[in-house]
């Protein structure tokens, strides 16, 4: 092959990897998670870093203790995360594509993602506390393990 026709392809190559690690950088930084719990009274929102930038509780959550609530939030944060997850695998996916850089990139998301085979559902009512006041005061629930 001549020389000067290999380096030709070879930088046309690096300036089309350099212009998808653009487009990837961008589709990245707008990139966000969302999830609703089971019951749909809370629903989390994600930036691409995967805090928090909206946390929306409807009447129903007063009905609920404040140790479940507080559980409830932190896993409809982690399905959010999830989500997150996915997007960020679907944008790598398409601008990078399948290889060690997306499996490096799967590896390293705290939550994992949204289809990755481990998802559960998370069931608000079967974890709500049925006891009366009365019941429950006389044997509280354990916050602290």
């Amino acid at each position: 092959m001549d020389p000067e026709k290999w380096f030709a392809q070879y930088d046309e190559k690096l300036r089309d990897a350099a212009t998808r690690a653009e487009k990837a950088e961008k589709a990245l930084k707008t990139v966000g998670g969302s999830a609703t719990s089971q019951d749909g009274e809370v629903t989390v929102r994600v930036n691409a870093s995967g805090a928090t930038t909206d946390l929306v509780l409807r009447p129903g959550v007063r009905d609920v203790e404040p140790e479940q609530l507080a559980r409830v939030i932190m896993e409809t944060t982690r399905q959010a995360q999830r989500d997150l997850g996915a997007k960020v695998v679907d944008v790598m996916t398409r601008f990078v594509g399948e290889g060690e850089a997306l499996e490096a990139v799967k590896e390293h998301l705290p939550q994992g993602f949204a289809g990755d085979g481990t998802d559960e559902v998370f069931n608000l009512e079967a974890q709500r506390d049925r006891r009366t006041d009365d019941e429950y005061f006389d044997n509280p629930p354990e916050v602290i393990k």
